[in-house]
């Protein structure tokens, strides 16, 4: 099975390149994040005309998600279990008997600020659910934009970004607390080789110069194997372009 994730920063606006890379990269399923969209605005008749059924769950200007899948899915849940959160950011659902949790982790904004707090203890809240997760669904992947950069080599300069947010050790603290549960990185599976990042601030010609983060990651349990996983740069080419790319990763 062929799964991708894929911030695409306003599904509004960035709906042409979604419906072209679908069709030149017929996945089974893809999880979306920033859709920034209320659910009776989404493009539901213009995707299923593709091919692909959506699960969603979103909100006016900020935040949602969504699993589009070419099967049906069952078993649908939306945001954290017991944690209060207005904010439309968890979306899970199952495939084919996988397991699909597409997430959209707080930024944080800033190392000791209120919304780094709250990132934080988000991600908390997220570990203890998924603990419980991985029990009734032992196929389980998390696939989405985590706002972290887990080691030094996701990050284009890590001396200048030392110890800001999204490189910050309690961050990656939190990332490894998920890989603890027994989830494994489906792109560090594979030798890549060097300075392979999956976001580009639209600032600096930051995506000419490859001064970028790999910050969206697929995270895969023990019951799966994955025979390849790559970042797809070619949606960040192309005019008006999401500051995130796609990552996918084959799966069985």
């Amino acid at each position: 099975m062929k799964i991708a994730t894929w911030n695409v920063n306003s599904l509004k606006v960035r709906l042409p390149h979604l419906l072209e890379w679908l069709a030149n990269n017929p996945v089974d399923a893809i999880c979306l994040q920033e859709t920034k969209s209320e659910n009776k605005n989404y493009p539901q008749a213009e995707l299923e005309a593709a091919g692909y059924r959506s699960v969603f769950s979103g909100q006016k200007t900020y935040n949602g998600v969504a699993i589009l899948s070419r099967a049906p899915v069952t078993d649908v849940q939306c945001d954290i279990p017991n944690f209060d959160d207005e904010q439309k950011r968890v979306i899970a659902a199952t495939l084919n008997g996988v397991r699909l949790v597409c997430v959209y982790i707080p930024n944080g904004q800033e190392v000791g600020s209120d919304k780094y707090e709250y990132k934080l203890k988000w991600l908390k809240a997220l570990t203890a659910w998924l603990k419980d997760e991985l029990v009734k669904y032992p196929k389980l992947a998390l696939l989405g934009d985590y706002n972290i950069a887990p080691e030094d080599r996701d990050c284009y300069d890590p001396v200048a970004w030392q110890g800001n947010v999204l490189v910050s050790e309690p961050e990656r603290d939190a990332f490894k607390a998920l890989l603890a549960l027994g989830l494994r990185d489906a792109f560090r599976e594979h030798e890549q080789g060097e300075k392979f990042y999956s976001w580009w601030d639209y600032r600096m010609m930051a995506f000419r110069r490859n001064m970028g983060l790999r910050i969206d990651h697929i995270l895969i349990s023990p019951a799966l194997q994955c025979s390849a996983c790559i970042i797809d740069k070619a949606p960040r080419k192309l005019e008006r372009p999401s500051d995130h790319t796609i990552v996918v990763a084959d799966i069985a």
